[in-house]
């Protein structure tokens, strides 16, 4: 226990919880498609050469269990309704698989026999595709022209052998029941890892909502997204990605939406590795550190985790960068035009009280902010809300970290070994470090004009 309050006081206290690692310099730079030949310096546990690739993590998704008929792999499948709550203060009510949305992961390997038995739970008719799957025609869950569509209340059986390998998903074949939300991956794994060989792999969904304020039920037909999720959460809710300092890392990202999403990832270069059709072969990979994912696309990257640090991971289109500020709490709404300094802190105050955590002071304004045309923007949108997003992977993170942590983002947090080995060992025993208290808080002042 002492080494983990040591960690964290040391976080905490701005020391830094990497002063033992190996920092990146100038004569190293993150080259993304080399081979992660450092890792036994930096203490990570070196991927073998070839062997059986590591299972796709998928945070804040579960993973589906197959059952054995034989040598076949049965999973099986409910298309039901769903509640999820993706922010701390809201829960939709959308359409997914198994009690989540996205979908859980399926996962397989070259070579498996498949069989998805598939339950509609569903007020309405569906059928499912397998994107990008090269798959029999019976199979392909396009309605009434490869198969008739599952009424409610029955059940479908799709069985197919895999021969590819790369990042897929399946989703329902209706566009409306799509934006409902019924989309999840599907992973297809080679028998033996591409090389280089990663140490970590996740895999990440993106999606859109149209949620009106006041109401719960996504508005299929809207063309506005007011909520953006990873995984069927906003961020400060998305769990981080934790990998170890050294290590090669492998993110796949999926996109069944109405917008494009270019993802950025902070602090790193990375290599586009894949797409939706499988691996792409590494004379075309080059450096990046932003990814176009469009609409029913999948992209892969992949990079040496060599910059120690909590590193942000977002769509960098502005306004997926936040959640909907104008629907906090049903009919309170926060707009950045309201210029009223008071009004703006009361409305954040309620939000706290009502979600459960200790609110702190936005962050700082001039006395005179109020003269400047186009205040405020984003003075009160810092809602720093460590206390209702606390998990084992935020463990260590400083106070306040969840401030501007919004909409479709995450963090990849860059640990060396030893306390890498120490949330890791939080996550496995599902302990939750207490969220430090305000050491200070911030005196505002109030601009002229403004109410008091």
């Amino acid at each position: 226990m002492g080494g983990r309050r040591g960690f964290i006081r040391k976080a905490l206290a701005g020391a830094g919880i990497f002063a033992s690692a190996r920092t990146l310099s100038a004569a190293e730079p993150a080259e993304a498609g080399r081979p992660a030949e450092k890792t036994s310096k930096a203490g990570a546990k070196p991927a073998p050469a070839s062997g059986p690739p590591v299972l796709v993590q998928t945070p804040d998704v579960p993973t589906l269990a197959p059952e054995m008929d034989g040598q076949t792999k049965v999973f099986k499948l409910v298309a039901e309704p769903v509640r999820r709550k993706i922010a701390p203060w809201k829960t939709i009510d959308c359409w997914g698989f198994n009690g989540t949305s996205p979908g859980p992961a399926i996962q397989a390997y070259q070579g498996d026999r498949v069989r998805i038995i598939l339950e509609n739970r569903l007020p309405e008719s569906l059928a499912i595709h397998w994107h990008g799957l090269e798959i029999p025609y019976a199979m392909d869950g396009m309605p009434y022209i490869s198969q008739k569509p599952i009424a409610p209340g029955a059940q479908f059986t799709y069985e197919f052998t895999i021969h590819q390998d790369g990042t897929f998903f399946y989703h329902s074949h209706s566009p409306m029941q799509q934006m409902m939300g019924l989309v999840g991956l599907f992973i297809l794994h080679p028998q033996r890892a591409h090389a280089p060989v990663v140490d970590h792999d996740f895999g990440i969904v993106l999606q859109e909502w149209a949620v009106l304020p006041n109401n719960t039920v996504p508005n299929t037909a809207n063309m506005e997204w007011n909520w953006l999720t990873f995984n069927g959460a906003c961020s400060p809710m998305t769990t981080p990605l934790v990998v170890r300092l050294g290590s090669r890392v492998r993110v796949r990202f999926v996109n069944l939406g109405m917008d494009h999403h270019p993802i950025h990832l902070h602090g790193h270069t990375f290599a586009v590795t894949g797409s939706e059709a499988g691996r792409q072969p590494q004379a075309i990979w080059g450096p990046a550190n932003t990814v176009l994912v469009g609409v029913a696309q999948a992209r892969d990257i992949e990079f040496v985790a060599n910059n120690p640090g909590e590193w942000m991971m977002h769509c960098h289109m502005p306004h997926h960068n936040m959640n909907a500020m104008s629907d906090l709490l049903g009919d309170r709404m926060m707009m950045t035009a309201d210029t009223e300094d008071e009004r703006a802190l009361r409305q954040m105050q309620t939000l706290a009280d009502h979600v459960g955590y200790e609110h702190v002071h936005h962050a700082p304004i001039a006395a005179g902010a109020n003269k400047v045309p186009g205040f405020p923007q984003d003075a009160f949108m810092d809602m720093g809300m460590d206390e209702a997003v606390a998990k084992p992977q935020n463990n260590g993170l400083p106070r306040n970290w969840s401030a501007m942590m919004m909409g479709m983002m995450t963090l990849v947090r860059v640990l060396p070994p030893d306390f890498y080995d120490l949330v890791m060992n939080d996550i496995g025993n599902g302990y939750v470090a207490p969220v430090p208290p305000v050491m200070q808080k911030h005196v505002h002042a109030h601009p002229e004009g403004s109410s008091r």
